[in-house]
């Protein structure tokens, strides 16, 4: 099976992100996307993560009634700071008979050069990528890459965390099962 990876700190998973999994699960070769919670990118701020357990239940209940969609919290049983190459290998190791590729936004993939063993990972995964407004295309010449035409999405769960804190309404950027574990939670609004 040919599964993609969609890595992400998931704070809160979103319709953007559900619109680009789903596409790729539909228009691509791959057989499931496997939404990968991260525990805490090594390259990005802790500032206002939700516990690792909430992300995790918010991404099983959004993926619930896909089945060509998986929720993955093969990270937070990893090494800290989780590091994608460790992962890869971890995954390769528990699931020999799976092909794993990499879903990621034009802004990681400008970025990628800062990955750890970056180098490898080009090397020996194909990488998918959607477009993300604003972002500077980098080429890696030679390498396994698909710039692929997914919806462009202009969702992010940092403007969402924020528009809750404010007070305004987010149901149109959630899931309504995601929406409903939010505001029984409370979540954000501190």
């Amino acid at each position: 099976m040919k599964v993609g990876l969609f890595f992400g700190s998931f704070n809160p998973i979103h319709i953007g992100h559900l619109i680009i999994a789903d596409h790729f699960a539909q228009y691509s070769d791959l057989d499931q996307v496997w939404l990968v919670v991260s525990p805490r990118n090594p390259l990005k701020s802790k500032e206002s993560l939700l516990k690792d357990h909430h992300r995790l239940a918010m991404v099983r209940i959004a993926a619930a009634e896909n089945p060509r969609l998986k929720a993955s919290d093969v990270e937070f049983k990893l090494d800290r700071p989780s590091y994608t190459v460790n992962t890869l290998a971890h995954l390769k190791d528990a699931y020999p008979e799976h092909d794993f590729c990499l879903i990621m936004g034009e802004d990681n993939l400008a970025g990628l050069a800062k990955w750890k063993n970056y180098e490898y990972i080009l090397e020996h995964h194909e990488i998918y990528v959607y477009p993300r407004e604003g972002s500077e295309r980098k080429e890696f010449q030679g390498k396994k890459i698909q710039i692929v035409n997914a919806p462009l999405m202009n969702v992010s769960a940092s403007a969402i965390r924020k528009a809750i804190h404010e007070g305004k309404d987010v149901k149109y950027l959630l899931s309504h099962e995601v929406y409903s574990y939010l505001s029984e939670m409370n979540f954000y609004k501190k």
